[in-house]
Parts: structure tokens; C-alpha cells; sequence
């Protein structure tokens, strides 16, 4: 399997035009940087560790903690807080993510290069 280079991503916000889930303690960890972002849709689930998961995004819009500079207004501040599916996106479980080839600038150009020849 290839790797995705982000750095090569021209759109480097792309991968945040919908939020993530994340683990409710986890949550709570961020708010406590006094970040402008919020969470919203607090739903039970028992895969996440508290058994609660909230989202960064407000239906299908950006994630909430995305910079006018497009930038992550947590990995500025702390980079270990930043969520664990945001770090590892475009990956998930060790393989591409789903939703890759549509967020993700560079596996969408990959896929057109393949699709020519």
C-alpha cells in the first residue's frame, strides 16, 4: 500500500469539510483549551471509551475547530488532544479510509491518474 503524502494536499482543509466523532472525555479535554469550537449531537455509543461520542460539525458543515486560515485550532494548541481520527485520516484501522476519495486531495487525484491509464 502507498502512503499519502499530505504535504503534497493543495487543499490542506478538504479533509475537514465535515467534522469527526469523538469520545465525550475527550471532548471535554479540548473545550478545557478555551478554543472557539464546539461539539454538538452528544449520542450514546458504547465504541467509544465514556460510551458517549459528540461531533466537531453542526450537520454537514466544517469542523468547528477549523481556523479562517484553515488550519486545527487543537493541533495548534496541543497536538495530543487533537482527535485520533483526524490525526490518522486519511487512514483508518491501518487501511484507507472510506470517504478518503472524497475528502482527500491526493487519493482523489491518484484515482483520476489510474482511471487514464
Amino acid at each position: 500500500m502507498r502512503t499519502v503524502d499530505c504535504l503534497k494536499c493543495r487543499q490542506k482543509k478538504s479533509c475537514c469539510d465535515f467534522g469527526v466523532w469523538v469520545d465525550l472525555e475527550e471532548a471535554k479535554k479540548i473545550l478545557s483549551l478555551g478554543l472557539k469550537g464546539d461539539f454538538y449531537h452528544l449520542e450514546e455509543d458504547k465504541d467509544f471509551p465514556s460510551g458517549y461520542r459528540v461531533g466537531t460539525s453542526y450537520e454537514d458543515n466544517h469542523c468547528s475547530f477549523l481556523t479562517p486560515e484553515g488550519l486545527c485550532a487543537i493541533h495548534k494548541v496541543d497536538y495530543n488532544l487533537k482527535p485520533a481520527h483526524c490525526k490518522e485520516f486519511p487512514y483508518e484501522n491501518g487501511k484507507l479510509a472510506p470517504i478518503a476519495d472524497r475528502l482527500c486531495s491526493v487519493v482523489k487525484s491518484r484515482r483520476k491518474i489510474k482511471r487514464r491509464t
